[in-house]
């Protein structure tokens, strides 16, 4: 097979390009294909789908990887991804987009603030099967072997499904050895929140600032079906996700207001 025939895959993060889950998914994905990364130039966790719209955003071509062709960007995960289809990508046909390998979890409510998740989702905005992968680990020094493992298989199964309207996929991996691990779930999001707080302090010049601090808490300890009652239970789950906030159970309650 031909490097033309191969498929060609994107990818991002928000952990930045020089982060190690990012490096482990590259590594996974050239043995399927061509691949080509734009990345954050810095951590950009928390950073949601935000993009930047007051300054100007810069490309940078990087070493980050061996055999790939790679650019940091100095924007968000979701400008990285607008900016490589707009510049570096140029109209070429992107068969599968990538995100991650995030440290830390993506599970449950942590999709709407996630960098990681957001990249996935602007792939999937664009008309393309898109994956975000994370790992319940905030560890610098997290293992990815399990990640890994799971997303070739994940990321093999993707590219054989067949095309139709486009499959955005919420990946999370337990904080296991692979051979723990009991295997894949399909599940749906849990329903959670985080209790924030924050923490007031006092700086040298005598004003105050905040630290924002909190706790997950699971508002669906006893289903059986989410994402976060899979990876309590030794699965990696896998929820797929959309972009539409619609609530269509309620449209037609709704008539009240017309």
């Amino acid at each position: 097979m031909t490097n033309k025939q191969k498929p060609l895959i994107f990818i991002s993060n928000d952990d930045g390009v020089w982060a190690p889950g990012i490096k482990v998914l590259v590594e996974v994905a050239k043995s399927f294909g061509e691949v080509i990364v734009v990345a954050p130039d810095k951590p950009q966790s928390g950073q949601g789908h935000a993009v930047t719209i007051k300054n100007p955003i810069r490309l940078n071509k990087v070493n980050a990887f061996e055999g790939v062709e790679s650019w940091e960007c100095t924007g968000t995960p979701a400008d990285s991804v607008k900016l490589a289809k707009d510049t570096i990508l140029k109209g070429r046909k992107v068969d599968l987009v990538l995100s991650g390998i995030n440290h830390g979890s993506n599970a449950s409510i942590n999709i709407i603030y996630s960098g990681t998740m957001s990249a996935a989702m602007e792939g999937a905005l664009e008309g393309i099967n898109s994956i975000g992968f994370s790992v319940d680990d905030f560890s610098l020094n997290a293992d990815f072997s399990a990640a890994k493992y799971y997303a070739k298989i994940i990321i093999g199964k993707m590219l054989e499904s067949p095309n139709g309207e486009p499959v955005l996929l919420n990946v999370n991996v337990p904080k296991l050895p692979k051979e723990e691990i009991k295997g894949i779930k399909i599940c749906r999001q849990a329903r959670g929140k985080w209790v924030e707080e924050f923490s007031e302090s006092i700086d040298p010049r005598g004003v105050p600032y905040y630290w924002l601090t909190g706790k997950f808490e699971n508002l669906e300890k006893d289903a059986t079906d989410t994402d976060l009652w899979a990876l309590a239970h030794g699965y990696v789950s896998v929820v797929p996700s959309c972009f539409d906030l619609t609530r269509h159970e309620i449209l037609e309650k709704m008539d009240f207001l017309t």
